[in-house]
């Protein structure tokens, strides 16, 4: 088991990178399922990893309990916001909420007496293990995949697909915009508290645009057909750069031009199980020939 254990010391932080950037991706897909473009994830994300540690920093609180309270927050946050901003749609909730995010960043940098300004937070104990990843995403997983099968989720993909029509037909379509928002703003705290109690330093500028830009490419890189979409686009994101790291300096335009390929060629995401159903039956022939 040498091998395992010097792998491990090695990337360790990688690998439960990935868990929390899986979270991250499903954070997003709860709304965009939803039919929402909101890009608060990042700020949500920050929420919940400042209030994590500072907890366990400055009040010594459980670990367990340090989550919870990093998830209450953003949820809460969400709620609170969510009343005015989603009752807009497309790109202009998407400014939006990314107005919202940049407000949270500022307020973290002004506030510091308490998160620590620009230069944020050290010193925070490495509370995460592997297995706090692993059951928070298997967790989540599983709690997504009841919901997608629910009423529930049903009503969801309605409101994707014509929110007038669903409206029409009785759904509540603010109370499961606000459920998608909030959900989606607890799962992004509980990522954010994983995260901060793994790297011990947290900063404003983590949680800022471009974390939110790669929230949302790994869900569509992915694919929302389906919850191994966007866990599918986290891993492939999270593991671009370490294996691009033969190019050097070339590593970053070498990791966009395969996610432009990605998404002229998969538009719908790496995931889509309608393209497998179509190549399975080209492949095995049960497509039926044509008289």
């Amino acid at each position: 088991m040498d091998w395992f254990n010097n792998f491990w010391s090695v990337y360790s932080n990688l690998v439960l990178t990935l868990g929390s950037n899986a979270l991250l991706a499903l954070s997003i897909y709860l709304t965009l399922s939803c039919g929402m473009l909101a890009l608060a994830n990042a700020a949500f994300m920050g929420l919940g990893a400042y209030t994590s540690a500072l907890l366990t920093m400055n009040l010594d609180l459980p670990f367990p309990l340090a989550l919870a309270a990093g998830m209450a927050a953003p949820a809460l946050m969400a709620f609170v916001i969510g009343k005015p901003t989603l009752r807009l749609s497309g790109v202009y909730l998407a400014m939006a909420t990314l107005a919202f995010g940049e407000v949270v960043r500022i307020a973290l940098i002004n506030a510091e007496t308490l998160t620590g300004g620009a230069l944020g937070l050290n010193g925070i104990p490495q509370s995460t293990q592997w297995w706090h990843v692993a059951l928070a995403l298997l967790v989540t997983l599983t709690l997504l995949w009841r919901l997608r099968k629910s009423k529930v989720g049903r009503a969801f993909e309605a409101i994707k697909e014509d929110e007038t029509a669903a409206g029409l037909m009785g759904i509540d379509v603010a109370g499961h915009k606000m459920l998608a928002f909030v959900l989606g703003a607890a799962i992004a705290g509980l990522a954010g508290g994983l995260n901060a109690h793994l790297t011990f330093f947290i900063g404003p500028s983590e949680y800022g645009f471009d974390r939110a830009v790669d929230i949302l490419t790994m869900t569509i890189l992915g694919g929302i057909g389906g919850l191994t979409g966007p866990v599918a686009g986290a891993v492939i994101l999270t593991l671009l750069p370490e294996l691009l790291r033969a190019f050097k300096d070339f590593r970053l335009v070498v990791n966009g031009f395969i996610l432009v390929l990605i998404v002229l060629f998969l538009p719908k995401g790496i995931w889509d199980p309608a393209r497998f159903k179509q190549w399975f039956a080209h492949w095995f022939g049960l497509g039926g020939k044509k008289a």
